[in-house]
């Protein structure tokens, strides 16, 4: 029995598994430039996590541009008029392209609501919480994209 089992994880472990949040073609890419616009601190982490890399001595290389936006939104409020739910939601439009033309263009969206918190400090600190969570579910979400 003991033989099977080691068998088996001996095979395993050469079948050629990799997970996909460590592929190689993430973590070595270059673009002849990167440009960002938007809202700095989603563009700050997501160019950090992917380690997307800035060479100017290859002019045959693609250029990146990344515009992001983050917003809160009012959805519902009470018969008095203040707010009892919000939607923090983050959209980023990441561009692919060459001297001639765009390689790939791709939106990628995430919302969340959530109700108002009774003090204020807690709800800016929630709504913090919530956007670094949409930020990674958006790298994520980049890297599945550029990976396939």
């Amino acid at each position: 029995m003991k033989k099977i089992l080691l068998i088996f994880i001996f095979l395993l472990s050469q079948c050629g598994y990799q997970p996909i949040f460590v592929s190689e073609n993430i973590n070595n890419m270059e673009f002849y430039k990167i440009t960002h616009n938007g809202d700095a601190e989603i563009n700050r982490k997501i160019l950090g996590s992917l380690s997307f890399k800035e060479n100017k001595l290859k002019n045959t290389l693609n250029s990146l541009l990344i515009n992001s936006s983050f917003e809160v939104i009012e959805t519902s409020k009470n018969s008095k008029g203040q707010v009892e739910s919000y939607k923090s939601k983050i959209f980023l439009n990441l561009i692919i392209s060459n001297k001639k033309e765009t390689i790939t263009d791709k939106n990628f969206v995430k919302e969340f609501s959530y109700n108002v918190k009774k003090n204020k400090f807690e709800l800016v600190r929630y709504q913090n919480k919530v956007k670094d969570n949409l930020i990674d579910k958006i790298i994520e979400d980049i890297i599945l994209y550029i990976s396939l």
